[in-house]
C-alpha cells in the first residue's frame, strides 16, 4: 500500500487540479463577464513566447 505522505499528497494535487477551469466566461481577476468578441479568446500560449535578450 501506499505511504500515507503520498496519498494526501495526490488527494492534495487532484482538489487543486479540480479547481482549475479552462473554460471560465469572466475573466480571472475582474470577474467580468468576457464578451463574444474578446480578443483574448483566440490567445494561445504560442501567442506569449518572450525571446532571449540579446536577440
Amino acid at each position: 500500500m501506499l505511504n500515507k505522505p503520498i496519498v494526501a499528497l495526490m488527494m492534495a494535487a487532484a482538489v487543486l487540479l479540480s479547481a482549475c477551469e479552462k473554460d471560465s466566461e469572466t475573466y480571472p481577476v475582474s470577474g467580468e463577464q468576457c464578451g463574444p468578441e474578446d480578443p483574448v479568446k483566440t490567445l494561445d500560449a504560442a501567442d506569449c513566447d518572450i525571446l532571449p535578450a540579446g536577440i
